[in-house]
């Protein structure tokens, strides 16, 4: 299979440990839901991973082999390290075993210390779907004695955040995107066969001003806070704050 040129920056490489690593159930989903936050934090320097659960072999448009060279390119762009696909199928990301096994062996791979998941709400039930199977193998992953597919040690991330693809949801917490609008934008530009239509794709909510749509939504979470964008995401459990009410240090 023909893959998108791969630079030093972007690897499969199982030695990394990565301080993020956002799942999707297909390529494309992180880059819409936190495309910016990923842009953000790699220029700081952090180790980001994507993890697509599928190959989305059920798209509507565009096929495995291009998709694929798609996410490399959207990685790049936004400074991932490691881009990872699993061959879960599209549509069948159920929550038994056998998937939950296979998230945790990725989460024990590149033990992060926090993750990334769809919110559970969204128009798309595999949206749903992976974040239940990450929550779960989040959970597991760090149980000594459970036994995945992989010799990877136990690890629990400290933390999963849960990030919008097609919903627009009240956040519990936002992250300021300004200066990373235009990479997050040009990630999704990447997938021209999702977004782009052309006489031979096929009419889907994607291509009919998606990614105007998406940064519309950036637009207003940014307003609620003061700046240009942001990005929204939803919390499991409360959030521990270092700063006092007032902005200042501890």
């Amino acid at each position: 299979m023909e893959k998108y040129p791969q630079s030093e920056s972007l690897t499969e490489n199982s030695e990394i440990e990565l301080d993020i690593l956002a799942f999707g159930a297909h390529a494309d989903d992180v880059e819409i839901g936190m495309g910016g936050t990923i842009a953000k934090f790699a220029s700081q320097g952090k180790s980001i991973g994507i993890c697509d659960l599928t190959k989305a072999e059920l798209s509507s448009n565009g096929t495995v082999e291009l998709r694929e060279r798609e996410a490399y390119h959207a990685a790049e762009i936004l400074g991932v390290k490691v881009r990872k696909t699993l061959d879960l199928p599209d549509r069948g990301l159920f929550l038994n075993e056998e998937n939950i096994k296979k998230v945790v062996e990725v989460i024990r791979m590149y033990k992060p210390k926090i993750i990334f998941a769809p919110f559970f709400e969204d128009r798309h039930p595999d949206h749903g779907n992976c974040a239940r199977l990450v929550e779960e193998a989040a959970f597991s992953a760090g149980i000594r004695k459970y036994e995945s597919t992989c010799t990877y040690p136990a690890h629990r991330p400290r933390s999963l955040y849960l990030y919008m693809i097609n919903g627009f949801h009240n956040p519990d917490i936002v992250v300021d995107i300004s200066l990373f609008i235009e990479k997050k934008k040009a990630a999704l530009q990447a997938y021209k066969s999702q977004f782009v239509k052309d006489k031979e794709t096929v009419d889907t909510p994607l291509v009919n001003g998606y990614i105007e749509a998406v940064e519309a939504r950036e637009r207003l979470f940014g307003k609620e806070v003061g700046v240009q964008y942001a990005e929204g995401f939803k919390l499991r459990k409360p959030l521990l704050v270092q700063y006092d009410l007032l902005g200042d240090h501890q």
